[in-house]
């Protein structure tokens, strides 16, 4: 992999500790990207850079650490605040951190429905804190790590903790709509791409077998690299681009979610 493509280039990978968000680090990596390495915690994101450079052949001053509980917002806007200071120029941010709902209704400290919170409203958050670094220069862009569930889910608008009526996959499907509804967010250049069904934690909402999650890792890389072009707002199955779901292409479901996420995420809309 002598590839130095992404040799000039620093991504923000969320979640990059394990699975698809780990591999993608790997190989943004050994293309020669600076990687901001974000995990729950600072051990985490230690333990994963450590890895890189022990068994990948990663250098060190390729890497760096960083830690913020999603279920957390106050950590997420730290976490914002450290990365814009210390670069202030971005090229990407890949939102891939995410969990599976829980069978029970849980709800953040924040006040919202867990999944909600992890997989979207963070990113949310993160994605418009770090919007001055990654507009720095033009072509900053933003890959949102989605997932074909998406097209199940339905955002519920009235009540999107779904404390009515709550269902896990029901959860994890309105946040993976949330989240590709926003990479039409004309604010900064973004996509979404669904890896595939990789072998990870995610697995069980999906089947019993997946590919490998460097496998799915390689279609989030191949969004990083400026030489691949983008339309903003864009939604990759793999590494063929087709049409999202029908919500994520109208300009007046866009909004509608900036608002009600600034609601919920106590942004005073801008």
């Amino acid at each position: 992999m002598s590839d130095s493509t992404l040799s000039s280039r620093t991504v923000l990978v969320t979640g990059a500790t394990a699975g698809i968000g780990y591999e993608t680090a790997r190989q943004l990596a050994e293309r020669g990207a600076t990687v901001l390495l974000h995990g729950r915690t600072a051990e985490d994101a230690r333990a994963a850079s450590d890895a890189l450079i022990a068994t990948a052949g990663i250098a060190g001053d390729q890497l760096r650490t960083y830690a913020a509980d999603f279920a957390h917002l106050d950590e997420v806007e730290t976490l914002a605040g450290t990365v814009v200071a210390e670069h202030p120029h971005l090229d990407v941010l890949v939102n891939n951190a995410g969990m599976a709902a829980p069978e029970r209704h849980t709800v953040t400290a924040d006040g919202n429905e867990i999944a909600f919170q992890v997989n979207f409203l963070a990113h949310y958050l993160l994605t418009c804190l770090l919007e001055p670094a990654l507009t720095s220069d033009p072509g900053g862009r933003v890959v949102n790590v989605s997932s074909a569930l998406h097209r199940t889910g339905s955002i519920q608008w009235s009540d999107p903790n779904r404390t009515r009526r709550y269902s896990r996959l029901a959860a994890y499907a309105q946040s993976q709509l949330a989240l590709t509804v926003f990479a039409a967010d004309p604010r900064v250049t973004a996509v979404s791409v669904h890896p595939g069904v990789c072998d990870t934690a995610m697995l069980p909402l999906y089947s019993h077998e997946g590919m490998s999650p460097a496998e799915g890792a390689a279609h989030v890389v191949r969004l990083c690299d400026p030489a691949v072009e983008i339309v903003n707002g864009a939604y990759y199955d793999r590494d063929a681009r087709i049409e999202p779901a029908l919500a994520a292409t109208e300009d007046r479901t866009v909004k509608r979610l900036n608002k009600l996420a600034d609601l919920l995420v106590g942004r005073s809309a801008a």
